[in-house]
């Protein structure tokens, strides 16, 4: 992928190369054209702080979902056992 990612003129979107089927693993993920240009384009616009900080709310925001399922599965088993 030797061509920059391209961004709109007003700078509202970004327009990636897309494959046909998803990888299947890690490595070929990362290597995807998709993940490939969204990279570049955190590079070469220096948004290297920015994407930290997005992803790191994404990833806290699901560990704080999984507890509260966590939480919520333990609570209906203790409900299911009370209505026995």
């Amino acid at each position: 992928m030797s061509e920059k990612v391209k961004l709109s003129k007003d700078g509202s979107s970004i327009d990636f190369v897309q494959s046909e089927n998803v990888p299947t693993s890690l490595k070929k993920f990362r290597q995807s054209p998709e993940i490939e240009g969204f990279y570049r384009f955190i590079f070469e616009n220096d948004l290297q702080k920015e994407g930290y900080e997005i992803l790191d709310k994404i990833i806290t925001q699901r560990k704080l979902k999984k507890l509260a399922d966590k939480k919520q599965a333990v609570e209906d088993k203790k409900d299911a056992k009370k209505k026995k």
